[in-house]
This record gives structure tokens, C-alpha cells and sequence, in this order.
């Protein structure tokens, strides 16, 4: 036995090393602390709520400080407040059963305190001379305490996250990183409470600011923009023991992924996939398949339905009737976009090519919502075949001629679905059938010419005019992280405002004319979860402008462009798969359909 085992008695841990696993638990980052510290003015019944963050250095997240005119605490209760498992939020074991606070568990301070340098100043509301108190703590010891004047309320600095924890410190991300996890939980806090004012300044420059007693319509305008609040649904149904209100998106606005299906319950915002699924059901064969609708939710729910103790941070909640919940979710939205009238409005006929931003309003006298799309003075099909010659001309130009084009007495028969393109061939004595992704097929060949102008040092071209990028405070912070990955892969994209972005020029395999929807995807693709933590970046920017490129499964095809595709795909190194690793082709030999049929 090893000599460090001799002697396995069970030891009870001091007091600081309790402490700071307790805030491993609770802080993961500043983002963890903004949230406990915000979501303690909310539960304190603040009506406006001041976040300043302070960076620089090199150094990342220098300061956090939250000021709220709340209730405020007394000089006996600001000192408990900063004890483990003091709460204000609790009184007896069954209240666990009944949450209607954010917070409860008289973790957050302690934990912060344990690993920071911490000052509060608060005043109770009501007081009047009464002074208020200032408390400064240094890794949970408290080091000033001491009268001061300030106005009713409560403001909590916090400086040095970490700094008695290096090991943690050093796993701390960029500061554009750190800014854009506190702003996605600034932004789910203020959807949860619009009535609250929510404003968040970075270096003194404002980021996000929400108004006072406001309605949902205003926050996702301040946070969003006003373009996207005109174009929302409300949704409103009750069943037995659930209040489903928000707002939804009509089908012409959608995400490549579910990061803006938004949802609170009981006014705390979680991240639920069982939500978000029911959200994309509910709006069914209304979106193509890869495609996610946007939605804001406000679930109030039973609370002895809703286990809000499961995660330490609250990030997740657990329903009782989880099945029955996304069932009733997912028919509330079906009816209600069943009754909204998404017709398109008359309109001027476009540039083929161009697609005019889409209106749409609240008709009183109809009392139904009206989206326009714009009108085509030809067959949506026309269109479809037009873009997609346009796709094969741009992935024609730098195919290599000298490779083979066609398998052996290849001949293409048809298209299934607008998705799959069918061939026959005759590699022996005997045909086969052959199914070709017309999607895969493109990706691989645009994934592979990517590749070869990244070594060839021709990576980028310029805009005929540039796309406009308004992004909300979140993504704008991934942006600015992101611009040398993507000045890398050919992006060129300046600062256009606050928090928008116009992007001049774009990989040369995606030509001089760019859909902004196809823009928009492969930005929110760069800077989304799943890259960051890809191992290999480069290869996963290569993937996205290959599959946002390519030619979609729906698009409508001639058989001179499916010929032409595969062409283009067997000219390519790697013709049987996608960068994915899917496969571009399947085929059905003339055995295999005898034995299917029973000829054999």
C-alpha cells in the first residue's frame, strides 16, 4: 500500500478551504458574480439596477461593482449577510418548496467574500439620518467596518476575483470572453424582469439600458432592436397549472441554432433544450429543418411543480411534468401562429439577388398580425435556380480541370425532394442507382477550395456593398475577439456604431455578392460555443463558410447545375464525404435491389 494511504482518517475541513470549494460551486467567472449580485438587488425590490465593469491591463475583469436602490440592510444584517447559509429567503424546510425569490441558499456573498476583495455600502430605505455602512472583506475576513454617508440602497463592489486562488485565476478567459458571458446573463436578466431598469456600463461606456417598469416589447427593443420588437407575435395561453406570455418571431426571422429561444420560469431565466425544443415544434414545417425560430418566453408555473435547487449556480431548473409542459408549449405556439396572418404584402419587385428588409405591423382593424415578404415578379423556383447558378459559377473558377469530372457512364436522372440528386451508372456489367446530397456534395467542394486559396495566399474579396452587422452586446464582444480568427479567413469587418459591424469584404469562394442572412449565419457559427471549442479553429472556420455556402437541400435544381455539381464534386480529393464526415452519395447496386424486391 502507498505509504500516503497508511492512515484514512476522515478529517474535517478548516473553515477556508470550506469556504473557497463553496465558491467554486457558486462563482465560476465575474459573469457568476454580476448575477448573484444583480439578482440580489432584484430580490431586494430595486427598481433600477446600475452594473459597472472595469477592465484593462492586460489583466482582464479588474472590478465589478452593482448599486440598486433597494431595501437595503441594517448594520446588524449587512455583517450576517456574508456568513455562510444566511438567508432572508428562508424560514423553515418546507419554503424550499415554495421559491419565489432568485436567491435563497445565503451562499453568494460568503462565496464571493471568500475569493475577493469585497466593499458594501447600504443604507435600509426609510432610515432617513440613520448613517449608512461600509464593509470592506478580503478573503472572507472582514478588514473595515465602518459608518459612511450614501443614499438608500445597497452597492457592492468587488475587485481581485481569485486572487487568493491562482490555479482558478489562470483559467480565466480573454476580457472580450469574460464581457460576453456578463453580458448574456444581463441580457437574460432583463428579459426576465422588464420593469426593472437594468444599465450596464464597460469602461464607463454604456452597453445595455433597459427602462423603468417597462414591458417585454421594450426590453427586447433596447437589447435586440427595434426592427426585430415591430416584427414580434405575441403568444399568451393558461392551461391547468401553467401561464404561457411572450413574444415570438414570424417564420421570415431565423437563427441557424436555438441561441435566441429565450425562456424564463417563474421570472428566472434558465437554459432548458426541452423548452427550446418545444418551441421549434410548435412552429413545425413553418422553417426549414436547420433552421431555429426566435422566441421569448415567460413560463409561470405551480412552484411545487419547479425544483429550483438542482444546479448551484441556478442555471437550471426541474419540472415535474416536463412532458406535459413541452407538449402544452409547443401547442400554444402552433395555435397562436395558426391565427396570426402571415401573408405577404404587395410590394415593388426586387433586384434578383436582393432581399428588401422585411415589414410588418399590428393591424387593429384586422387584429391579426400582417408580415411582408417581398413579391417576385417571377417563379420562386426561377429565383432558387438563378442563386444557385450563381454558387456553381463561383466554385467553377477554381476547379481543377485536369481531374476526372464524371464516373463511368454517369447519367443524371432527376432530383428527389429538391434535396437529393438522381443518378445512374454503369461501373460493370450491370447499373446501380445512385443518391447524391446536393448539399454535402457542394460543401465538400467549396471546404476543399477554401482551403487551397488559404494556401495560396487568396483568401478575400471586396463587398459590391458592404453588409451591416447590428449585433446585440454578447455577440458583439465574441466579434471583437474573433476579428483576427476571422481577418484570417478573409473577413474584413469594421466598427459601425455601437455594437454593430459592416463587413467589407468576405472569403473569395463566396463571391462579390453575399446574401447578409449568409453573413449573419457564418459570423454566429464563428463565434458560437461550439467553435470556441473546437481544437482546431481554423479547420472549423473552413467548415462553416464551406456548409453556409453551399447550395441548400430545398433549392431547386436544372439538370445542366446537377450535372454540373457533380462535376465539380468529383474533381475534388475527397468526394464521397462532407468536411463532416457525412456521406455525399449512397448507392443502390442492382443485386442490392433484387434482394430488396426478393429476385433472388
Amino acid at each position: 500500500m502507498n505509504a500516503a494511504h497508511t492512515d484514512p482518517r476522515i478529517q474535517i475541513l478548516d473553515e477556508e478551504t470550506v469556504n473557497q470549494i463553496a465558491a467554486g460551486e457558486v462563482v465560476e467567472r465575474p459573469a457568476s458574480v454580476v448575477k448573484e449580485l444583480v439578482e440580489n438587488a432584484i430580490d431586494a425590490g430595486a427598481e433600477t439596477v446600475r452594473i459597472e465593469i472595469i477592465s484593462g491591463g492586460g489583466g482582464g475583469i479588474k472590478r465589478m461593482r452593482v448599486v440598486d436602490d433597494g431595501t437595503g440592510m441594517s448594520r446588524e444584517n449587512v455583517r450576517l449577510a456574508f456568513l455562510r447559509h444566511a438567508t432572508s429567503k428562508l424560514r423553515a424546510i418546507d419554503d424550499l418548496h415554495r421559491i419565489r425569490s432568485m436567491g435563497f441558499r445565503g451562499e453568494a456573498l460568503a462565496s464571493i467574500a471568500a475569493v475577493a476583495r469585497v466593499e458594501v455600502v447600504t443604507k435600509p430605505r426609510g432610515s432617513g439620518a440613520v448613517p449608512a455602512t461600509r464593509l470592506v472583506i478580503s478573503g472572507g475576513e472582514i478588514v473595515e467596518d465602518e459608518e459612511t454617508g450614501a443614499p438608500e440602497g445597497t452597492g457592492v463592489a468587488v475587485e481581485d476575483l481569485f486572487f487568493n486562488i491562482p490555479a482558478r485565476k489562470k483559467f480565466l478567459k480573454s476580457t472580450q470572453t469574460e464581457l460576453r458571458h456578463i453580458y448574456a446573463i444581463m441580457e437574460q436578466i432583463a428579459l426576465a424582469h422588464p420593469d426593472i431598469s437594468f444599465r450596464l456600463l464597460h469602461n464607463g461606456r454604456e452597453r445595455i439600458a433597459t427602462q423603468k417598469k417597462g414591458t417585454l416589447v421594450d426590453a427586447i427593443s433596447a437589447l435586440f432592436g427595434s426592427d426585430l420588437a415591430r416584427d414580434l407575435i405575441p403568444v399568451s395561453g393558461r392551461t391547468a397549472y401553467m401561464q404561457v406570455e411572450g413574444l415570438i418571431a414570424a417564420p421570415a426571422h431565423t437563427r441557424p441554432n436555438t441561441a435566441q429561444i429565450l425562456t424564463s420560469v417563474n421570472r428566472r431565466q434558465i437554459s432548458s433544450a426541452a423548452l427550446a425544443r418545444a418551441v421549434r415544434e410548435g412552429y413545425g414545417t413553418l422553417l426549414p429543418k436547420d433552421r431555429f425560430p426566435i422566441a421569448f418566453l415567460s413560463l409561470t408555473i405551480d412552484t411545487g411543480l419547479v425544483d429550483v435547487n438542482v444546479h448551484p449556480t441556478k442555471r437550471e431548473v426541474r419540472i415535474s411534468r416536463e412532458a406535459d409542459v413541452v407538449r402544452e408549449v409547443a401547442s400554444i405556439i402552433r395555435e397562436t401562429l395558426r391565427s396570426a396572418r402571415l401573408i405577404p404584402e404587395a410590394s415593388p419587385s426586387p433586384v434578383p439577388g436582393h432581399s428588401p428588409v422585411p415589414e410588418s405591423g399590428y393591424t387593429p382593424s384586422a387584429g391579426a398580425w400582417q408580415v411582408a415578404a417581398p413579391v417576385r415578379a417571377y417563379h420562386p423556383v426561377h429565383r432558387e435556380q438563378s442563386a444557385t447558378d450563381t454558387q456553381l459559377r463561383l466554385t467553377e473558377k477554381t476547379a481543377d480541370a485536369t481531374a476526372e469530372t464524371l464516373l463511368p457512364g454517369m447519367k443524371v436522372i432527376g432530383q428527389l425532394d429538391a434535396a437529393y440528386i438522381m443518378v445512374t451508372s454503369s461501373p460493370g456489367s450491370h447499373e446501380e442507382l445512385i443518391f447524391v446530397d446536393q448539399h454535402a456534395a457542394h460543401e465538400r467542394v467549396l471546404y476543399e477550395q477554401v482551403r487551397a486559396k488559404r494556401e495560396q495566399g487568396v483568401r478575400s474579396q471586396e463587398l459590391l456593398v458592404p453588409v451591416i452587422l447590428t449585433l446585440r452586446p454578447k455577440e458583439a464582444a465574441a466579434v471583437r475577439e474573433a476579428l483576427p480568427l476571422l481577418l484570417a479567413e478573409g473577413f474584413v469587418l469594421e466598427e459601425f456604431g455601437r455594437d454593430s459591424f459592416a463587413v467589407r469584404t468576405v472569403p473569395v469562394v463566396l463571391g462579390k455578392q453575399v446574401e447578409p442572412e449568409v453573413i449573419d449565419d457564418i459570423i454566429a457559427d464563428i463565434i458560437g460555443d461550439e467553435l470556441r471549442s473546437a481544437a482546431d479553429k481554423k479547420e472549423g472556420v473552413t467548415c462553416i463558410i464551406a456548409c453556409r455556402g453551399a447550395i441548400k437541400a430545398g433549392a431547386h435544381m436544372t439538370r445542366e447545375q446537377m450535372e454540373r455539381l457533380l462535376s465539380q464534386l468529383f474533381r475534388t480529393k475527397n468526394p464521397s464525404t462532407c468536411p463532416h464526415g457525412r456521406p455525399t452519395m449512397v448507392s443502390f447496386s442492382r443485386e442490392r435491389l433484387d434482394r430488396m424486391f426478393r429476385r433472388t
